[in-house]
């Protein structure tokens, strides 16, 4: 019934849409869109899938309403049996996003739900990333001003959505960004461009009972010392400052940024009252034909929520931006990696591409495109707290927690990946993806088991132009470790019918995945999936049939961990 309910809506939707356009010209605007991912799940022992209901979905609606001088939205969401994997409190139904907004020249004032960042977000980035079930938003105020030649000034304030409620803290920020070019016609002249930005933040939250043990002094008839429980005393209003500069020319493109939060003793820390901070280098060049990044950052203990018993990942007040690629391909995003905000982190990441020309020695008679990227992630010099006697804290709670060299790097790899892509058009219909990746993922810190995973993953990917409208894409991948799962193999056919058509089956293969059902078997699985797809103007449905293996997805560097499941999937997105 709920599914004939998200079909009236989307026809709903779609009738109030033409009729406001028909109505009201050009002068208000509706927009919106209705996305439901349903699945009619099946039980499978061997893997791990549950049939808890005999169907889940995650449903959502929303509308906006826009002029030149005003604004309006609202979001419904229907997650009464939400998709595999979501946290507790994601289950709900209701419409938790809306909001008004005017603007009048250089202002604009928003009352309600918002988004925003500050910087590269490293002490303020409220979004929604409806995969991993995030949605941070601030219900309260926002003044956007930019009423002066290259000065940009953010101020807002409110409560931070936690699913169905929102966290009894306050947050407050402001955002001050110049762009120096403008104040300066030489610098237009050349085409240089210098910003530089300055944010700030703080959190308002009341106390917490927070126990600590400590020794009393006293011994009982045994000897032994008697341990008190004592209330830690936790900062109502904890600060972060960010200041960045972001200078370009030409191909060049450079950004220096660095964050510092104050004590803030949070769940994730463990209660300790050491101050946090992150700097983030990065710098690009790019040319016809030639392109190159590299980044370097540093972080320590910058966990911010609004909640500060808050645990998985919501509540977030920040985020820090992850600098490992972001696979696109099965095998190659298995072992995907989640920054480590509590632990910190050095992470590196370089990438060179580079497009050999036609008619070289390399690039043949279509040109060769060949991409590098490299990322190293290892932990920070971390000295734990000692006693008068020289003896390392057990209960850290209320203490410093631990000293760190800012400059030293830390001696354990969280993360490696080295990477080789090449493109190459071989005939006028056929065009060849080749990769080879090597890397190094420390299972034990990202997901708390496993030790170190250190896999060899090639892939090969073809598209061929049947014809103007038919085209046949494929892949073959395999994966290779002498940890954890052995070898996968991965393969996928997919037929493209222009304009409206797709129709795709693959297979990921491993012959040691463990039985769920009985402990120290392993059985050799075939997680199939076949789909079609089916698109027309601003709709799209998809259908598909098939077992997803369990693992964690990810963006950002955040990550969710998906169960095993089988069944059928609808998928159903319009846009108007």
């Amino acid at each position: 019934m709920r599914y004939l309910h998200t079909a009236l809506l989307g026809c709903a939707l779609t009738a109030l849409s033409v009729s406001a356009q028909e109505d009201l010209g050009k002068k208000i605007v509706l927009k919106g869109s209705v996305q439901s991912d349903v699945l009619f799940p099946q039980e499978d022992s061997k893997i791990d899938a549950h049939r808890d209901n005999w169907s889940l979905t995650n449903t959502y609606a929303e509308m906006h309403l826009m002029s030149k001088y005003f604004s309006a939205g609202a979001r419904f969401e229907g997650l009464e049996h939400p998709l595999p994997g979501f946290e507790p409190g994601f289950k709900g139904r209701g419409v938790p996003y809306f909001y008004f907004a005017g603007q009048y020249k250089g202002l604009e004032l928003t009352a309600g739900d918002f988004y925003d960042q500050f910087g590269s977000g490293l002490i303020f980035r409220t979004y929604e990333e409806r995969s991993l079930g995030i949605d941070n938003s601030l219900r309260g105020g926002r003044l956007l001003v930019k009423s002066f030649n290259g000065v940009n000034l953010k101020l807002l304030g409110g409560k931070q959505r936690r699913y169905w409620h929102h966290n009894d803290s306050w947050v407050y920020g402001g955002d001050l960004e110049m762009s120096l070019d403008s104040w300066f016609r030489r610098m237009e002249e050349s085409g240089t461009r210098l910003t530089l930005g300055f944010s700030a933040v703080s959190k308002h939250e009341d106390d917490t009972d927070i126990l600590k043990l400590q020794s009393t002094g006293q011994q009982d008839e045994f000897g032994t010392d008697i341990l008190g429980a004592y209330k830690l005393n936790l900062p109502k209003n904890i600060a972060a400052f960010d200041v960045r500069a972001n200078f370009q020319k030409g191909g060049y493109n450079l950004l220096a940024e660095y964050a510092w939060k104050g004590q803030d003793p949070s769940f994730d820390n463990n209660y300790i009252y050491r101050k946090g901070n992150a700097l983030l280098l990065s710098g690009s060049y790019s040319r016809r034909g030639m392109s190159l990044l590299l980044q370097a950052k540093r972080s320590e203990n910058m966990s911010y929520r609004s909640d500060r018993t808050a645990d998985g990942i919501s509540s977030c007040i920040n985020h820090l931006p992850a600098f490992s690629m972001q696979h696109t391909y099965a095998l190659a995003a298995l072992y995907p990696y989640a920054t480590q905000n509590v632990l910190g982190e050095w992470a590196y990441q370089a990438e060179l591409g580079y497009n050999f020309k036609r008619r070289t020695l390399l690039g043949g008679k279509y040109g060769t495109n060949v991409k590098v990227n490299f990322s190293h992630i290892r932990s920070i010099d971390r000295t734990p707290v000692t006693d008068a006697s020289g003896a390392v804290v057990s209960d850290v709670r209320g203490t410093e927690g631990y000293t760190s060299k800012f400059f030293k790097v830390g001696d354990e790899i969280y993360y490696q990946d080295i990477n080789v892509q090449v493109e190459k058009k071989l005939s006028r219909r056929f065009k060849l993806n080749l990769m080879y990746m090597n890397q190094r993922y420390n299972q034990t810190i990202v997901e708390g088991h496993g030790g170190t995973v250190k896999a060899n993953i090639a892939v090969a990917e073809g598209k061929y132009n049947l014809s103007k409208k038919l085209t046949l894409r494929g892949e073959a991948q395999y994966l290779h470790t002498d940890q954890d799962q052995k070898d996968w193999w991965y393969g996928l056919l997919e037929l493209s019918v222009l304009p409206s058509l797709m129709f795709t089956v693959s297979d990921m293969y491993n012959a040691h995945v463990p039985d769920a059902s009985v402990s120290g078997k392993t059985n050799k699985v075939h997680y199939y999936m076949a789909a079609a797809c089916f698109t027309h103007k601003a709709h799209r449905l998809q259908v598909s049939y098939g077992k997803t293996r369990a693992g964690y997805n990810c963006s950002g560097g955040v990550c969710r961990l998906v169960p095993a499941s089988k069944g059928i999937q609808l998928s159903y997105n319009f846009n108007f």
